[in-house]
Parts: structure tokens; sequence; C-alpha cells
């Protein structure tokens, strides 16, 4: 991919990030591309898919119930948040409570 700039992970190495604790979220649109809306007046006005992105957000308990959250912004090309882990998921922990679901709209502007 070209123009991808080259991050080193700010992952600690060797730990486990299903044990119970507050993490913090970033979540970025493809190119940094502001599709969830704009700021008017030092606000966020969120479109259709800004209000997807928060809905999803908020929907994450539903899908992973070892999972509640903390507060969060939706920005016009990201969404930060904190999501606690309240138990440490059994079992595969990549099914646990997942739900199959798509949460995006059939088209992207």
């Amino acid at each position: 991919m070209k123009n991808r700039r080259n991050r080193r992970s700010i992952r600690l190495p060797g730990y486990d990030y299903t044990q119970p604790g507050a993490y913090f979220i970033t979540v970025c649109t493809h190119g940094r591309a502001h599709l969830f809306g704009r700021v008017e007046d030092g606000d966020m006005v969120l479109n259709e898919f800004g209000e997807t992105a928060r809905q999803s957000w908020l929907a994450i308990p539903d899908h992973f119930p070892h999972a509640t959250l903390d507060t969060y912004i939706v920005m016009p090309n990201h969404l930060h948040g904190i999501v606690w882990i309240v138990e440490k998921p059994t079992g595969d922990i990549n099914a646990v409570g997942a739900k199959d679901f798509s949460p995006l709209p059939s088209s992207l502007p």
C-alpha cells in the first residue's frame, strides 16, 4: 500500500489484552476520510455514517457481554473510546459473545 505510514506498535509484548481492565480504543476511517460528519461551531454533527459508528460503539456490550463502555467521542474521521473488560472471557476469545452483524449501510459516500 503506497504512502502508508509505518507505525511502531504500542502494544506491550506478552501482555494478555483479554484480561480485565480499561482499554483506550481509536478507530480511524480508511485514508482518514471525513466520513462521520463535520464539526460545526465547536460541536460534532454526525451524518448517517457517524450515527452508525455511534450506534455500533454503543452496541459493543450486546455482542461482548464481558465488556462495558466508558466515555467516547465520534469525530469526523475517527472514534475514541474506553472499553472496560470486566471479566476474562472463557473459550475462544474471538467468538465469545460475538454475534454476526454488519453495522455498515449498504453504500458509502
